[in-house]
């Protein structure tokens, strides 16, 4: 009615949508409420939590970080104003992994059996490798993540597929995390079947896994890495060269999703906040 007030008459308006004259009069004279001045100061919020995410977070991330923030809200709100802003979290789709089986190769045994609910860090890792597109050619990328807290504790882009890509990966790991007889989950391609790998395992006294041919389910926590990179970084960038890839890839693990992606699984925490967790628990 106030949109329209120039072209109707007042009480025309009234009439038709059977309200009050007086009662539209008083609604003019009132002054914005506190629950409509609460929602601007949290779309403030909102949308800054939105924009450090890169753009990425949903509601139930966004509810997560304002509650660590010392907001007391409701997840539905969240979501309503993240709607009314247009904001939403980034879709995930299939990555493309490229690792093959060599014939005649023999695989180590499935020494984790899809029991990936560890309780502490550096017992289970597991390991793929997918590829980045750049103008000029593929780079391929290699993760090693540590099951219990996700964080990406070892990792390697390089241009060609051979082992030293995955035994990159597998030092950067050892370098930074110093396990005991852990066990290393990945796929059957050629270069985690290579003499090359199982020698440096045996040497590091690391306990090499494979999953079982033909089952999406073995190591779906590292392809489930893979489609959040590509829904946070992959699907949302071009690279023009393997440089600039390669920075990107950088900062996104260790900038981002290590110390501030939050995970449903972790309860909203990230990988780094969840091992920090878990080592003052120890304390106590």
């Amino acid at each position: 009615m106030k949109a329209n007030q120039a072209m109707y008459p007042v009480r025309m308006m009234c009439c038709l949508l059977k309200v009050s004259a007086s009662g539209f009069y008083a609604w003019c004279a009132r002054g914005p409420s506190d629950r409509y001045l609460s929602d601007l100061a949290l779309k403030v919020e909102i949308r800054a939590i939105h924009d450090r995410s890169r753009g990425t977070f949903g509601n139930s991330q966004v509810h997560a970080e304002l509650a660590e923030d010392g907001h007391r809200v409701g997840r539905k709100r969240v979501a309503r104003l993240m709607r009314g802003e247009g904001l939403q979290g980034a879709s995930r789709r299939r990555f493309v992994v490229t690792a093959r089986r060599r014939p005649n190769t023999r695989p180590a045994p499935d020494l984790a059996e899809r029991n990936f609910g560890v309780a502490t860090p550096d017992q289970l890792w597991v390991a793929d490798i997918a590829y980045v597109p750049t103008w000029a050619e593929f780079i391929y990328l290699t993760v090693v993540l540590d099951t219990c807290s996700r964080q990406v504790v070892g990792w390697s882009s390089v241009n060609h597929l051979r082992t030293e890509l995955v035994l990159q990966a597998l030092d950067m790991a050892l370098t930074q995390r110093r396990p005991d007889a852990v066990i290393h989950h990945s796929d059957q391609g050629t270069q985690y079947t290579s003499i090359a790998f199982g020698l440096r395992c045996r040497e590091m006294n690391v306990r090499p896994s494979m999953v079982s041919v033909g089952d999406a389910y073995d190591n779906a926590m590292a392809e489930s890495f893979f489609a959040t990179l590509k829904c946070d970084l992959i699907g949302r960038r071009r690279f023009k060269t393997q440089a600039e890839a390669r920075m990107a890839i950088f900062e996104i693990i260790e900038g981002w999703y290590n110390p501030q992606r939050r995970h449903s699984a972790l309860g909203y925490r990230s990988p780094v906040n969840y091992e920090w967790s878990i080592r003052d628990q120890a304390v106590a």
